[in-house]
């Protein structure tokens, strides 16, 4: 975007890449409604930050999957060991324990080895079994 602000908004391929990071979350959800039934299920999303390791949410797209998927499941849980400003963050046991399914929203490291019952959604092939979508 400060691209295309430079070049008088004049940057059509950076402005379609901001497009298609932007309609991730829905995508994803689309691709769960296909697989799951998630108007019975309580749904954890594990990260919450912009990007790994950190704990700045600012333009998180974690949050805008929250928003989508608090319409279309019975319950959203959210954890980020990193994130102390969200006071509506549970701890990762509870999310754990409560969910019938999982979302890597943001790829930290100790999601790649978590013990989970639930499905985990990967995106981000933290856990090296290829993405599952």
């Amino acid at each position: 975007m400060q691209l295309a602000a430079f070049n008088n908004n004049n940057f059509p391929l950076g402005q379609a890449s901001v497009s298609v990071n932007e309609g991730l979350p829905l995508y994803v959800v689309a691709r769960l409604e296909q697989r799951f039934d998630l108007r019975s299920m309580t749904v954890g999303i594990l990260g919450m930050s912009f990007k790994a390791g950190s704990d700045d949410i600012r333009s998180s797209l974690s949050y805008k999957l929250k928003r989508i998927l608090r319409f279309k499941c019975a319950q959203v849980l959210c954890t980020d060991p990193f994130v102390t400003v969200d006071p509506d963050l549970v701890p990762l046991d509870e999310v754990l324990d409560r969910s019938d399914l999982l979302v890597i929203g943001t790829p930290h490291a100790l999601y790649a080895q978590i013990e989970a019952d639930a499905p985990v959604i990967d995106i981000w092939n933290l856990r090296n079994d290829g993405v599952r979508v």
